[in-house]
Order: structure tokens, then C-alpha cells, then sequence
């Protein structure tokens, strides 16, 4: 069973609460059954389920529960914090300091992904501004040198390692201190991988901690190996201080739930989430917004951090352009320059409330990336004077010839070019209905600030411009207002989040 599924049957179980006309024991034992049993199926270990089910049993006493209480509510609450629970060890992870040598150590299992998620944490600190670095100490894997060397020279990471050393402790110790005299702030050590009965690769790995000194081991874990996780969490945990865990594999192929409930064997706190094969597809973990994306409630907090991450909220530029109901192509061409930045449009569906991270098909996200690019392909042939233009449009249908030249300087037909047209037309139409709405840019609630039947406008005209698919799964009409409701509050003002979207 996929993750994806397991929050379902786990959204569906919860769901039964509200069709039952009365809430008792027989109610909440087949609810927790059927919570149990997906749970099992995810491979999750069966003592950490049976301890689940207790917990909730012990929280919830019908006998000693006030009539007026909510018991939906509380027994929904309840799950929700024994999920929790069972990935957060209520540790602490290592937080890295800037300005100084942060040395991590990656170990784990031959073909966990170890050597690709240390690139891609290095990348990830990179693009934060901090100078990160990678050694490679894996001396028993033939070709992980070249792979590290091949992945690093391609994100533009500086690398350290030796095709004549055999010794990893050597390697190690001279890849560390080289770069901690060239004043690197993150300096990741890969290892060898390893198996638990792999006693010499163990004595190994000491002895490259031991060497190294690291600030933080980090444990790289399988999720496709389901049960086994434990077992070897456990060895990993009892030869090395295993500080932190990242999890790969867990784009929606495996089971996962043994991996996540691994994590109580070592006791240290899951720290990143790989979700695919390049460079950016790591996400940071945090426990609640995991478990609430699992049940299909969204991660407003992760969707305004992607949007905070593009440092757009200076934009005061475009946010004046929305307020007077302006929008050039160059605006509408930025947008999409965004979208791309903020990574996988299945991750951010994800983060929407009422969206499950599988609501976009790996095909249906690929053919949506290369119909923005093939866009942006378009504008990139247009001139200043048609990107900056007030009315874009217009000067297209008066001057027919540029959306020849258009089609000619981007190799596309020119049918594409008056496609791509008609759509800025649709997005200046809500820009310039936007303008119109007095408080829409205030901060608090949406629905006090703005008036209701310009708002009820607005989002007609919104629902025109979505695939009807996407609009189905948003829960129609009211589906788009609770998304919006619920961006704006977690924003801070409708305003922030169009300069996340829109802006330069």
C-alpha cells in the first residue's frame, strides 16, 4: 500500500464518525479497526499500532465524557496526536550554525539512495547561501567516487575524494580539514553502505566518526524495505550516535510506514523526506504538516515557506500593479518563472487543504511543466515593448503580424501564440477585478474586509480559469473560497501570497 493510500483509508475511517448518528464503543472500535488494519498493511510495526490503540481507548472514556462534548472531535484530535507520536520521537534535531564548520556524516544501507541525498542536502543548503561541500569516504562501492564527482560538478557543490586512497578514515580526515581551512560551513562525509552483518563495514564507520568528530550522523533509510527498517536502525543506532534521519524512496512506490515507524528505534527525529529523483525533490519534515498532508488536510505552513523561500515579499512593485488592476505578459511570464522555482506542482497540490499529493499523475505533471515552458518559450521571442505593454492583448489583435513573428522566433504554430494570448487575457481580467475590491488587501479576515457579491465575482471568474478536474477536487465553489479563506489568513494578506505567484 502506498502512503497515499494509507491516509485515505485513514481519512475514510475517521469520515465514518460523521455519518454515525450516534457515537459509542461499537462505533469506535470499528473506526480504530479499520485505522489499525491500513496502518499494518503500510507496514507499520504491529507493536506501535497495538500501543495506538490503546492510547486512543485510554483518552476516550464514554462513561466519564460530559453530554455537550464533541466526542467526533475529540476522537478525531486523538488520532491525529497517536500519529503524531508515531514519527516523532519528541527529539530535537541538530540545527546547524552559520559561520562556522558543521561536520555531517551520512551512513546507511547499500542502495538507499545515500550518496544521491547527500548531494541533495548540500543543494539544499547551498541554495539557503551557506558554503557546502561533500567528501567522499566510500571507498567499497565501486563507481562512488565518479557518482559523487558526476553529481556534484553538475550542481556546482566543491567535492573531495581519491581514486588512489583506499583508506576512508584518510580520505575522511583530509577532505574534512581541507575544507574547514577553506571556511566551508556544511561539510558533508558520505560513508560506504552497509549492512547490519557487515561486522567490518561497522568497525569502519566508527572509525570514520571517530576520526571526523561529526556534529550530526545522519541515518539514510529506505522506505521500499518496509519492516526491515527497524532491525537495521537499531544496528546503525548501537555502533554510532545516529542524530537525525532522512527518509528516500518515498515518492508514492513504497509502503513507507515501516520506515516512519522506524524511527523510534533510533530515537532521533526525521529531518528531510526524499520524494523523487532530482536534485530538489527533498522536502524539510515536519511531523504535524506530514501527517495532516497524509489525511488530505494540506500544509498551508510548507506552501507559504515555498512561497518565503522565493523572497517575494518586498514586492511592492507588483502588489501596487494588482491594487490599480494592472498585468503585463512580463508579469504573467514571472508568474510561471515562480511556479517553476517553487518545485513539482504535485508537491504544492499536496499542500493544499482538500488535495492529496497524488492528485497530479507523474504524467500529468510533466505535460503541465512543458506547457509552461513551451509558454515561456513564446514570451521569451516577444520584445520589451509587448512584455511591458498595459494592454498586451490588444496590440496582438491590431498587429497580426507579431504573432507571426512570434510563432517563427519559438518554433511553435501560431494558433499557440493567440492561445497563449487569450490566457493573459483571462489572468488580466481577474488582476484588474482584483484591483476593484477594497479590502482584499487588508490583513484578517477576507470575509469581514471585502464585500460579498464582488468576492462571489471574483471567485466565478477564478473557477473559469481551472482545469474542471481541479476544480471537482478543490470541492467546487466552496471548496475555492475555504482554500482562499485559508491562504490568506496563513499568509498574513492576500496581498503576500499574489507576490509569491506573480512576482519578480
Amino acid at each position: 500500500m502506498v502512503l497515499a493510500d494509507l491516509g485515505r483509508k485513514i481519512t475514510n475511517a475517521l469520515h465514518s464518525l460523521s455519518k454515525a448518528t450516534i457515537i459509542n464503543e461499537e462505533v469506535l472500535d470499528s473506526m480504530l479497526k479499520e485505522i489499525c488494519t491500513a496502518l499494518l498493511e503500510a507496514d507499520v510495526n504491529i507493536r506501535l499500532v497495538k500501543k495506538l490503540r490503546e492510547n486512543v481507548r485510554s483518552v476516550i472514556d464514554f462513561d466519564e465524557m460530559a453530554g455537550g462534548l464533541n466526542k467526533r472531535r475529540m476522537i478525531q484530535s486523538a488520532v491525529f496526536k497517536e500519529l503524531v507520536k508515531l514519527v516523532d520521537p519528541g527529539v530535537k534535531p541538530y540545527q546547524p550554525i552559520k559561520g562556522r564548520p558543521n561536520v555531517i556524516m551520512f551512513v546507511g544501507l547499500q542502495g538507499s539512495g545515500k550518496t544521491t541525498t547527500c548531494t541533495k542536502l548540500a543543494y539544499h543548503y547551498q541554495k539557503k547561501n551557506w558554503k557546502s561541500c561533500l567528501v567522499c569516504a566510500d571507498t567499497f562501492r565501486a563507481g562512488a567516487y565518479d557518482q559523487i564527482k558526476q553529481n556534484a560538478t553538475k550542481a556546482r557543490i566543491p567535492f573531495y575524494g581519491s581514486y588512489t586512497e583506499v583508506d576512508p578514515v584518510t580520505i575522511a580526515q583530509d577532505g574534512v580539514e581541507m575544507f574547514k581551512k577553506e571556511g566551508f560551513e556544511f561539510i558533508i562525509v558520505d560513508t560506504s553502505g552497509r549492512h547490519k552483518q557487515e561486522e567490518s563495514l561497522f568497525e569502519e564507520m566508527l572509525a570514520v566518526a571517530n576520526a571526523v568528530n561529526p556534529d550530526n550522523i545522519i541515518f539514510v533509510m529506505d522506505a521500499t524495505i518496509g519492516q526491515a527498517c527497524e532491525a537495521q536502525a537499531k544496528a546503525f543506532k548501537e555502533k554510532v550516535d545516529i542524530g537525525s534521519v532522512i527518509i528516500t524512496k518515498l515518492d508514492g512506490h513504497a509502503k513507507g510506514g515501516g520506515a516512519l515507524s522506524a524511527v523510534a528505534a533510533t530515537n532521533s527525529p526525521i529531518i528531510f523526506i526524499g520524494t523523487g529523483e532530482h536534485i530538489d525533490d527533498l522536502e524539510p519534515f515536519k511531523t504535524k504538516p506530514f501527517i495532516s498532508k497524509l489525511l488530505g488536510m494540506g500544509d498551508i505552513e510548507g506552501l507559504i515557506d515555498k512561497v518565503n523561500e522565493l523572497k517575494l515579499d518586498d514586492n511592492e512593485e507588483l502588489i501596487d500593479k494588482i491594487k490599480h488592476g494592472q498585468f503585463t505578459i512580463r508579469d504573467m511570464y514571472e508568474q510561471f518563472q515562480n511556479i517553476m522555482k517553487m518545485g513539482p506542482f504535485s508537491q504544492i497540490m499536496g499542500m493544499i487543504p482538500g488535495f492529496s499529493q497524488d492528485f497530479m499523475t507523474k504524467g500529468g505533471e510533466q505535460e503541465s511543466m512543458a506547457r509552461i515552458k513551451r509558454l515561456m518559450t513564446m514570451m521569451d521571442s516577444m520584445s520589451d515593448g509587448e512584455l511591458d505593454n498595459k494592454d498586451g492583448a490588444k496590440l496582438f489583435s491590431k498587429q497580426p503580424t507579431r504573432v507571426t513573428r512570434v510563432a517563427q522566433g519559438s518554433g511553435v504554430m501560431e494558433r499557440e501564440v493567440r492561445d497563449l494570448i487569450s490566457q493573459y487575457t483571462k489572468f488580466a481580467a481577474v488582476i484588474k477585478k482584483m484591483g476593484g475590491i477594497k479590502g482584499l488587501f487588508k490583513s484578517g479576515d477576507m470575509t469581514k474586509n471585502v464585500n460579498p457579491t464582488q468576492m462571489a465575482k471574483l471567485n466565478q471568474q477564478m473557477a473559469k480559469m481551472i482545469d474542471p478536474r481541479m476544480f471537482q477536487q478543490m470541492g467546487g465553489m466552496n471548496g475555492l473560497q475555504n482554500m482562499m479563506r485559508q491562504l490568506q489568513q496563513g499568509a498574513g494578506g492576500l496581498g503576500n501570497l499574489m507576490s509569491g505567484f506573480g512576482g519578480k
